[in-house]
């Protein structure tokens, strides 16, 4: 197999293909939010990100303790979408020769106290010079029953948590100027990009039973994370804009609420399918939590929106790397 185009999603599935393995212990490799492991009667759960300075974030605008906190909640948030429990981590730490001190140990008290918040142990890494800051961090989770993006269904319920859109606006505002502090009301903005808040507690209590049929965190956009369920799982979807869940702050600053919930990203936030007879029992659940129903899956393998009662196709769009 060659690359016709150096796009994010080819390489993925280039690389998905040439390293396909059924490696005995291996219960899901590439195509997921994690990559797990079968160890006895419980499995361990893998994930890495990268944040990578001028790309995911600015040193002028992205506060280094907000900055450490961020880059262990974004792996970790990973851990969620499989319903599993963050337990360990390691770190990669690359920085320019002229980083500040101060700018180091923010960092790390920012990564300790997400830790301790996450219930997750650094146990190793690396540290070097590069010409950027560049931060790599690997979690290892641990679970029992284990949701990935494969099990939705035709006639299963749609459901994201919390308010989408608040991270993509928070980072159009900074790009404005506007910083951390100045604002109240931008501030939940601001913070939902700088400072994301995984949602462990909910992907645990949903993975029980389990209740939902298919999960994934919402990092590309609700657009294109609704797309890797449906192919996943070889089925569609249609959702009801009305129904998507927006802030008020968000409502109050964007121009484009909504697009900035279908294709900002960077949420983090999870998105899950639940079969109509485990209904009942999610809704309970979600009298602690935000959740909000917003469409179904369909047989149909396309995705619609559903707006004034006409449904038209959506359009999947989100951030390219390349």
């Amino acid at each position: 197999m060659k690359l016709r185009l150096l796009k994010e999603a080819e390489i993925i599935h280039f690389v998905r293909k040439e390293f396909f393995s059924k490696e005995k212990g291996l219960a899901l490799g590439i195509g997921d939010d994690a990559a797990v492991i079968r160890a006895g009667t419980k499995s361990l759960i893998l994930t890495k990100d990268l944040l990578i300075e001028n790309v995911h974030f600015k040193k002028s605008f992205h506060p280094p303790r907000m900055l450490g906190r961020k880059s262990l909640a974004v792996n970790v948030s990973d851990i969620a979408a499989m319903g599993a429990k963050s337990r360990f981590a390691l770190l990669g730490l690359g920085l320019p020769k002229n980083t500040p001190p101060g700018f180091v140990e923010s960092f790390f008290e920012g990564f300790k106290a997400a830790a301790e918040n996450f219930s997750t142990v650094l146990i190793g890494g690396d540290v070097c010079r590069a010409e950027k800051v560049t931060i790599s961090v690997t979690v290892i989770g641990e679970g029992r029953k284990i949701v990935t993006r494969s099990g939705a269904r035709p006639g299963h319920i749609i459901y994201v948590s919390g308010h989408l859109g608040n991270a993509a606006e928070g980072l159009a505002i900074l790009k404005k100027g506007v910083r951390w502090g100045e604002d109240r009301e931008r501030d939940v903005l601001l913070k939902a990009f700088l400072d994301p808040d995984p949602c462990l507690k909910l992907g645990a209590a949903l993975a029980k039973g389990p209740l939902v049929s298919s999960m994934i965190d919402l990092s590309d956009g609700l657009s294109a994370d609704l797309d890797h369920i449906c192919r996943e799982s070889g089925c569609g979807a249609e959702i009801e804009k009305e129904c998507i869940p927006l802030s008020s702050c968000l409502k109050k600053f964007s121009r484009r609420p909504y697009d900035r919930a279908l294709y900002g990203g960077e949420d983090y936030q999870l998105l899950f399918t639940v079969p109509p007879e485990k209904v009942p029992a999610v809704e309970k659940i979600g009298r602690g939590y935000c959740l909000t129903r917003i469409g179904r899956i369909i047989r149909r393998r396309d995705i619609f929106i559903i707006e004034n009662k006409k449904r038209r196709p959506l359009i999947k769009r989100s951030f390219e790397h390349f």
